[in-house]
């Protein structure tokens, strides 16, 4: 009688709701569950209820969530660590888990993919340590080779709108300088177009590190080893104080084009040590992190920062997004992935940190159209997709066999990631809801 009632105590009654479209929502009835189920066994649950109705249904990952929190560790133990009752019928949401659902086949470069960009649709944008840029249509099949840097490239950037014809992207390398490149992602389909830059930008004194456009097009940002932030316009005719050296090319799938040499507009002063990292993410707004152990946020208008947020680790990365898109993540020389709100008046302190990283976090970056979901990428060889709801990783890619360099989502539904292993990876059928 005792082994009953303990068996009675153990079994919670549960509502499955969802925001999700048919096949996948169930009859919202109570149903009676074991208190110690976990994410995977709920997840087994529902595609048991709804293959009931439909023989034909896949089985799908999903997550669940109890009062906009979700849930990593089992349904007792989560309950009571919130203090939520077992007494009453619980409400529990489900949604499409966050993991990828396939793996493309991998891009081989000739040395480190030390850049990938995924801002547009129609292409993923890589920079390698043997100089060149490169433009995926999809995985294997590269449409166009950029030329010109006699050193690796270290960053790379879409520069103008996603639905222009003729594409516009900048690269920045360790060889000092950037470089602005134009072409139509629709052309040579069968074969790979080699393209020089219209544009060279010179200035810095050290190997540039990263590279970032203004959403406008007009200008671009980038940061160095020499400590400062430059403002460049990416215009191709020439201005006071830009010289221009007409070389005309033609050849095997060359263009003919000439190529102007550009000069800084302004720089940012104020970091101390190798700014790693720039983002532009607002008209006149632009943020940077630093080897300094800083995130600034610079009034590009002024040229002054308006905020200086110290964490006390070098830092290799930063992004902007989340919740009305002003939430920071940075990430650096330990295994923690560190977001602040600077909305928080009175506060340095991060609002989140991750730390399921084992080696030092090389790229983090914001989902476009989400408040909750972002992803970093580390010297561990793995990238991780986080919830700002959890503080367990949604899921860990490892297709990387040496360290990861950097990671970008595309699409919105996959993760583009490029590492020590020469190849470029794409992680295709992420859900974000």
């Amino acid at each position: 009688m005792d082994v009953d009632r303990e068996d009675v105590s153990r079994r919670l009654h549960v509502k499955f709701v969802t925001k999700l479209d048919s096949p996948f929502k169930v009859p919202v009835n109570s149903v009676a569950i074991p208190s110690n189920v976990t994410r995977l066994g709920l997840s087994s649950i529902v595609n048991s209820i709804i293959e009931s109705d439909n023989p034909e249904w896949k089985t799908e990952p999903f997550d669940f969530l109890i009062d906009g929190e979700l849930i990593r560790m089992s349904l007792e133990e989560f309950l009571l660590a919130k203090g939520i009752s077992a007494e009453r019928t619980l409400e529990i949401e489900y949604i499409r888990a966050v993991t990828p659902r396939k793996e493309e086949e991998p891009s081989l470069h000739d040395d480190w993919v030390s850049a990938v960009n995924g801002s547009s649709p129609r292409f993923i944008l890589t920079g390698c340590y043997d100089s060149l840029g490169r433009v995926w249509r999809l995985a294997g099949s590269c449409s166009h080779i950029l030329e010109g840097h006699s050193g690796a490239i270290s960053s790379v950037a879409l520069v103008n709108s996603n639905d222009a014809e003729t594409v516009t992207v900048a690269t920045a390398s360790k060889d000092r300088t950037l470089r602005l490149f134009k072409f139509d992602p629709a052309e040579s389909v069968d074969s790979t177009t080699k393209v020089r830059a219209y544009k060279i930008l010179r200035g810095h004194k050290a190997s540039v590190q990263s590279v970032s456009a203004q959403k406008s097009g007009n200008m671009i940002c980038s940061s160095s080893w020499d400590c400062t932030i430059n403002l460049w316009n990416t215009n191709e005719s020439t201005l006071e104080g830009e010289s221009v050296s007409v070389k005309k090319r033609k050849g095997n799938n060359q263009a003919e084009e000439s190529q102007s040499e550009g000069e800084a507009v302004t720089s940012l002063v104020g970091h101390t040590q190798c700014v790693s990292s720039v983002v532009w993410p607002e008209h006149d707004v632009i943020y940077s992190s630093s080897w300094d152990h800083s995130v600034r946020r610079w009034d590009v208008e002024t040229g002054k920062d308006s905020l200086n947020l110290f964490c006390g680790k070098a830092l290799n990365t930063v992004d902007v997004g989340g919740e009305g898109s002003a939430l920071i993540a940075a990430g650096g020389s330990d295994p923690i992935l560190r977001v602040w709100d600077p909305r928080k008046p009175g506060t340095s302190a991060p609002v989140f940190q991750f730390s399921s990283h084992s080696s030092w976090i090389s790229a983090c970056k914001w989902h476009k159209s989400s408040w909750f979901h972002l992803l970093s990428a580390s010297y561990d060889g793995k990238i991780m997709l986080w919830d700002l709801r959890t503080a367990w990783p949604l899921s860990v890619i490892d297709t990387h066999n040496d360290k990861v360099l950097s990671a970008d989502w595309w699409k919105g539904e996959s993760v583009v990631s490029g590492g020590a292993d020469s190849n470029l990876r794409i992680s295709s059928g992420i859900a974000i809801s």
